[in-house]
């Protein structure tokens, strides 16, 4: 009797598993072969230095209150004006920080707004191969699901089991296949 039961559930595993054609895919390495992405690392360079340039500038200006401030110190400065002086360096110390790390967002950002359309070439040419060979499920390098065959998806039915009633929203959801 445990045997039949063994068979039939080794049955329907391979049963279950033949439905679906599961990939891998790095888009790092396919995003470093391409021949766009020198272009998209010349433009971050140039992006990079004039950020950096900014910073400079900023840290000139820092430096030059500091060395006024120590030059009026030697001089005889009252507590007003030291205070006054003291609050200028702070508040010019504070600004250059923010813009330390606004830089690196910044960066971040126009790296993504950069790659985003070399994403969405390797993204087409995996949704056509996807479609030719009947793929259910790929993942990246980073063993993350990057496509999912719709059919497969439980979310609705899941929602539907614990009794919530979804607004469907195209943008978030699959459409429920009628077949399942």
């Amino acid at each position: 009797m445990k045997h039949i039961i063994w068979i039939a559930l080794l049955t329907m595993s391979l049963t279950s598993f033949a439905q679906t054609k599961v990939g891998t895919v790095n888009n790092e390495y396919i995003l470093s072969q391409m021949p766009e992405i020198v272009e998209v690392e010349e433009k971050l360079k140039v992006y990079s230095a004039q950020l950096d340039s900014t910073i400079q500038v900023k840290y000139q200006a820092y430096q030059v209150l500091v060395e006024e401030y120590n030059q009026k110190e030697e001089e005889g400065m009252n507590e007003v004006m030291k205070k006054i002086k003291q609050k200028e360096i702070i508040d010019l110390e504070e600004d250059l920080k923010k813009l330390q790390q606004n830089s690196s967002k910044m960066l971040q950002i126009q790296q993504e707004e950069y790659l985003r359309p070399l994403y969405t070439k390797i993204g087409t040419a995996l949704e056509a191969i996807v479609k030719e060979e009947g793929f259910t499920q790929i993942f990246d390098e980073n063993n993350s699901i990057i496509y999912i065959d719709p059919r497969f998806d439980l979310t609705l039915k899941v929602l539907d089991r614990l009794g919530i009633e979804v607004k469907q929203n195209a943008d978030v959801l699959p459409e429920e296949d009628p077949g399942n």
